[in-house]
């Protein structure tokens, strides 16, 4: 441990091995589950209209839940200001980020949607493209009829298979963890910290404020459910905090969601998708990061331009679903549309990880919410404490 502590760099090294091989591990697990669970869901469904009304209440809660998240990061990131009181010295505008940046035009974002060839979006694990293969590839499942049952038997132990693996990659969790945080700290030291300190707690107001909102609105449509869906939720969370990646969480948070009463085939259809389009605490550090950004350049943006930030923000967060550090890829792309140096975002490169963690654990619960109203709404979901009470009086 000894010569380990001598060069902080070297054990950050081997600690970074560590959490990058149980985030590879996860992402190993992501497309088998996506799309065996979604087919099975949307096979069993049957009804391509049921497939399309279903899809679309999910689009309607997310992209109010989008707003909600864009625009409460701009309103604190306005009110608190961050960027004015950045003591550390800012970087110059010309500086390279080593991000690369895309900005998302219409034509990326139509070919990000739609893959050219399945096995390559499975490969590059683009969840909206393995989304949109399985709806078709379920609903023509369901419309071929008798024929297709034994593959969707088939698919449908792929499903289960692909849990159990899940069950397995999650024994590491605790040890990825460990090596994640403690190799931030080895590298970046506890300054970083202590200098980003009003920005990062300012952050985490808002995630908490955030949170209240997702819960008040899933209140609305749950009742005092909800409680009982953010018990559930808790396992999940934490690991999405712990790791910052909420496709780590993915897995459990299916599992959650079934528990909590929400039937299979909307669990496995709403959430895969949500967690392409609703990832709120992303969204909310987009508007927050971007204007942070801008303040300590010394760059004023009126409300015109914020807006219109928050639209391009509304599209351009749609794609990028459980990448880890995908935030950063969209700010630096926005950054470079509104000629705010993109230099800035070194400033959030050595923090970036704490920030993740919170982002990643809102994703988590908003895709929840979202998920259990949307079943709501379906009368899909049921209430499993009020089942089986005779044969299970000792719960």
């Amino acid at each position: 441990a000894n010569t380990g502590m001598a060069n902080p760099g070297s054990f950050a090294d081997y600690m970074s091995l560590l959490s990058t091989l149980f985030l590879r591990l996860i992402k190993m697990i992501i497309a088998p589950l996506v799309f065996s669970t979604l087919v099975v869901g949307i096979a069993k469904m049957g009804d391509a209209k049921e497939v399309g009304r279903i899809g679309l209440k999910a689009l309607g809660w997310f992209i109010i839940a989008s707003v909600i998240s864009l625009s409460l990061g701009l309103l604190l990131v306005n009110l608190f200001r961050p960027g004015d009181a950045l003591t550390v010295a800012v970087p110059a505008a010309d500086a390279a980020s080593g991000i690369a940046t895309s900005s998302l035009t219409l034509k990326e974002f139509i070919t990000h949607l739609v893959p050219s060839s399945i096995v390559d979006g499975m490969a590059k694990n683009e969840i909206l493209q393995i989304v949109v293969f399985s709806l078709f590839f379920g609903t023509a499942a369901a419309a071929v009829g008798p024929r297709a049952h034994p593959m969707i038997e088939a698919i449908d132990g792929v499903a289960h298979v692909m849990l159990k693996v899940t069950g397995y990659v999650m024994n590491l969790a605790p040890i990825a963890v460990f090596a994640a945080v403690s190799g931030t700290i080895a590298s970046k030291g506890l300054g970083v910290l202590s200098t980003f300190g009003i920005f990062m707690g300012e952050f985490y107001l808002g995630i908490i404020l955030l949170w209240v909102v997702l819960t008040m609105a899933g209140f609305m449509f749950l009742g005092k459910r909800v409680f009982g869906l953010l018990k559930e939720l808790r396992e999940p969370t934490l690991l999405a905090f712990s790791t910052a990646s909420s496709e780590a969480a993915f897995p459990k948070t299916l599992e959650g969601l079934e528990r909590f009463g929400v039937k299979n085939r909307i669990a496995a259809f709403v959430l895969p998708v949500g967690y392409s389009f609703n990832l709120d605490g992303s969204m909310m550090y987009c508007t927050f990061a971007t204007v942070f950004i801008a303040q300590a350049y010394g760059i004023e943006m009126d409300l015109g331009t914020q807006i219109v930030m928050m639209a391009v923000l509304m599209l351009t967060s749609k794609g990028m679903a459980g990448v880890p550090r995908a935030s950063l890829v969209v700010i630096a792309a926005t950054l470079t549309q509104f000629n705010i140096p993109e230099a800035g975002l070194l400033l959030l490169l050595g923090i970036d990880h704490f920030l993740d963690m919170a982002r990643s654990a809102t994703n988590v619960i908003g895709n929840g919410i979202a998920t259990a109203v949307v079943a709501k709404w379906e009368n899909e979901l049921t209430d499993p404490t009020k089942k089986d009470v005779a044969t299970a009086p000792l719960q």
